[in-house]
């Protein structure tokens, strides 16, 4: 009975159910991934296009999580530590909360009121979501000063790669 229940377990996350590495690195976002629609804390729409111009010039780390997510509660503690050695980088937090009142409630909970906090009311899957391949949370992608993609793919903040991306564009 122990080795039915491993195999479907090992089928179930061969299948989609688990984290799957994307089979193309991006290095630029599309123009219907740039134009996806997300809300702020007000409430207030903002595209993705809007949320990188304002930051223009500027070195972005986008980190996707929710509140419901264990991994991403996990690497709250090392979110943390990547965001205070790098307090020139900007830290984009892109809600994957199923409802508004959960992301209130979330941002609260987790004391990420004093973050750049938005919201993706249309759900999970939507042209920016769908554009980045995003099939799991927590998700990192670190932007370069041009608005392009320049660490497409990290599942944990401790990830090298991250510190290493934004090193060398940090020189």
């Amino acid at each position: 009975m122990k080795r039915i229940l491993a195999y479907i377990l090992l089928l179930a996350f061969q299948f989609g159910f688990s984290q799957e590495f994307p089979k193309v690195l991006k290095t630029n976002f599309s123009k219907e991934a740039l134009a996806q629609k997300l809300q702020d804390e007000n409430g207030k729409e903002i595209s993705i296009k809007d949320i990188l111009d304002h930051h223009k010039g500027k070195v972005v780390v986008l980190d996707f999580w929710a509140g419901w997510c264990r991994d991403c509660l996990k690497a709250f503690p090392k979110a943390a530590e990547l965001e205070a050695q790098n307090p020139n980088i900007d830290f984009v937090f892109l809600s994957l909360e199923r409802s508004r009142e959960g992301f209130d409630k979330s941002l609260d909970k987790f004391e990420m009121k004093d973050k750049e906090n938005y919201w993706f009311a249309s759900g999970w899957k939507n042209d920016f979501n769908n554009y980045i391949d995003l099939n799991w949370i927590p998700r990192y992608i670190v932007v370069d000063q041009k608005s392009n993609i320049a660490k497409y793919y990290a599942i944990s903040p401790d990830d090298p790669e991250i510190q290493s991306t934004i090193d060398k564009l940090t020189k």
